[in-house]
């Protein structure tokens, strides 16, 4: 009696700690689509990253759920309930360890070439209503930087090249009185020129890994305690199903 109250006791605190892993994880799910630093739009090529944050949201809510169903299959001594409960969680405990391997290949494809590429693909210009390449230019002017590398991104072998041959880089690149406010170039001709003090030569990958190796350290911190936590509560489960009447 003294083992079954001590498992029963154990299913309780496993399934109160999944249900707040799963309220973190919906948390940082909101967190990521809500995108605090305007940095998601820039990767709107990339699905992995796109579809992350909402994957998160469905794991948070689910793990809110399943720790109810745990607690309340425990206090009604509900073997169907526990059964139910196991498979849920072993389903979603496969799904979570996908997640965590789709984070840990999006954390090694935070690389100066790979974003180097993408930009150079994409990025169509000042002027352009495409959210990617508005996204690029409200960075590089909120930052006060330049592509990734710096001004050279934007030479022979970049689309925006191709759309204007005549322009070295984008006017984004150049400095401004005021970029939060009033966004108003100092002088675009000597922007152009590369004159000193009139272009910002400095590339934006150091702010932008900063920022996204946050939103992946983050999301797999959390992801590696919730896991280990559901691989107790998968025990305790098994262990109260076949010692209920």
């Amino acid at each position: 009696m003294g083992v079954l109250l001590f498992m029963k006791y154990m299913m309780f605190l496993f399934n109160a700690l999944i249900f707040l892993g799963g309220i973190c994880l919906l948390g940082v799910g909101i967190w990521i689509v809500v995108d605090p630093d305007g940095f998601q739009n820039l990767f709107t090529s990339n699905a992995l990253l796109s579809a992350g944050g909402y994957i998160l949201l469905f794991v948070g809510l689910t793990l809110s759920l399943l720790g109810f169903l745990g607690c309340f299959g425990a206090i009604r001594q509900s073997k169907p309930l526990l059964l139910l409960f196991f498979i849920l969680v072993l389903l979603l405990f496969t799904v979570e360890l996908a997640g965590v391997i789709m984070a840990l290949t999006f954390q090694k494809m935070i690389k100066e070439d790979h974003f180097r590429d993408e930009l150079q693909k994409f990025y169509k210009g000042d002027n352009s209503s495409e959210v990617f390449s508005q996204s690029w230019n409200t960075i590089m002017i909120a930052l006060s930087c330049c592509g990734i590398s710096g001004l050279g991104d934007f030479g022979n072998n970049s689309h925006f090249h191709d759309l204007y041959p005549s322009a070295p880089w984008p006017e984004a690149c150049c400095q401004r009185d005021d970029p939060v406010i009033s966004g108003i170039i100092k002088d675009r001709q000597k922007c152009m020129e590369n004159t000193p003090d009139y272009i910002n030569n400095q590339g934006c990958f150091s702010t932008i890994a900063k920022s996204l190796k946050k939103y992946v350290s983050v999301t797999g911190a959390v992801g590696f305690g919730v896991i280990g936590t559901e691989m107790f509560a998968m025990f305790f489960a098994l262990c109260l199903y076949y010692n209920f009447d």
